[in-house]
């Protein structure tokens, strides 16, 4: 009875502290901030997604533009602006936003510049200061940036599948490949904040290896990401006779979504796609596990729809083609946040972040 009167104290006593803190915060703004929202931008190569987020983890605002449509940086900007104000306006406007935070490809954490980005037009030669370029833009305001595949790993360690992991890697699978890597429980960023690009580690070498973006050979998002699924297709149509469901489609307008219509109708020559796409994606898996060996590999983006037509293969390969101290013991998941949301989330955590 004693030890009953005392848990009621305490579970009273916590209750007190509790409101008490609560009456004293101010409800609205972040963690040692004044002010309750932030603007996560999450840039993909070909759309971009903006949310305003409030501290805890509510996406308040969104919308979306295309990345692609713009040939320099400037007018994407300024497009982006456009399509931020209205927004921002709806929230009462920049005195209520603390920060920006933008996940992009090739993004260096550092320097707040995008450099030399295979997917984006107007960053493909050059460095970009897209962080400056924004504040200018809306009066000053903190903007920081990072990898897209590291707001990625941010929101999946914040809100999914990672919650509580101190070692794992998110791969996304989208119009390239990206990774954000997490070892210790700490992003990794490298000595000058660009660290982690998995997606540009060769693994087909010499003249057979597909051109890429980025302007080498035979880089693994060239077979992996959804672009590469679409490449693979149309270079067995254009090798092979087989018969497929594919082949009633122009070739050059096939995209990852067909080959996944055609498998899921039974589609043999799609399936093998699939195979081997994840055949190729498990055994870089197995490299990767040599560096940092994560307890999991989590998937995320608009490939991983395909569910187990991709990560059976992975699976299978990644143990085949693993040194023995690492298989079977990495996790392979599939993100289950919504993506956009996943990568706003993360990049509005950066924002939380920046020191004034």
């Amino acid at each position: 009875m004693k030890n009953l009167k005392l848990l009621l104290c305490i579970v009273l006593s916590t209750i007190a502290l509790i409101a008490c803190n609560n009456d004293d915060d101010d409800s609205g703004s972040g963690p040692g901030k004044s002010k309750p929202y932030v603007i996560g931008l999450d840039l993909g190569g070909t759309n971009s997604v903006f949310g305003i987020v409030d501290a805890y983890g509510n996406i308040l605002e969104t919308t979306t533009i295309k990345t692609g449509n713009y040939e320099n940086v400037e007018d994407y900007v300024d497009a982006c602006v456009m399509a931020l104000l209205p927004m921002i306006d709806k929230v009462g406007g920049l005195a209520k936003i603390e920060a920006m935070g933008i996940g992009a490809p090739a993004a260096n954490y550092y320097t707040g510049t995008i450099e030399y980005a295979a997917n984006l037009r107007w960053a493909k030669d050059r460095s970009v200061p897209l962080a400056k370029m924004f504040s200018e833009k809306l009066n000053g305001l903190p903007v920081a940036l990072t990898n897209d595949a590291n707001a990625a790993a941010l929101g999946e360690m914040l809100y999914g599948v990672a919650r509580g992991m101190k070692d794992f890697i998110v791969i996304t699978l989208g119009t390239g490949i990206g990774s954000g890597i997490v070892v210790n429980g700490q992003m990794l960023y490298g000595h000058d904040g660009l660290a982690g690009e998995l997606g540009h580690v060769i693994i087909v070498r010499g003249e057979e290896g597909r051109p890429c973006g980025c302007g080498r050979t035979g880089c693994l998002e060239c077979y992996c990401s959804a672009t590469g699924v679409a490449w693979t297709a149309r270079e067995w149509l254009a090798t092979t006779d087989r018969p497929s469901l594919l082949r009633e489609l122009n070739p050059e307008e096939i995209t990852s979504k067909d080959v996944f219509i055609a498998a899921e109708k039974g589609d043999e020559l799609a399936i093998e796609i699939y195979e081997y796409t994840g055949s190729l994606l498990g055994e870089a898996c197995a490299d990767f596990a040599a560096f940092s060996s994560p307890e999991a590999f989590i998937f995320f983006g608009g490939l991983t729809k395909a569910g187990e037509l991709l990560m059976k293969p992975v699976r299978e390969s990644y143990n085949e083609h693993a040194l023995t101290m690492y298989q079977n013991k990495p996790q392979f998941l599939i993100s289950g946040l919504d993506d956009a949301n996943a990568a706003v989330l993360g990049a509005s955590a950066i924002g939380w972040e920046i020191d004034k």
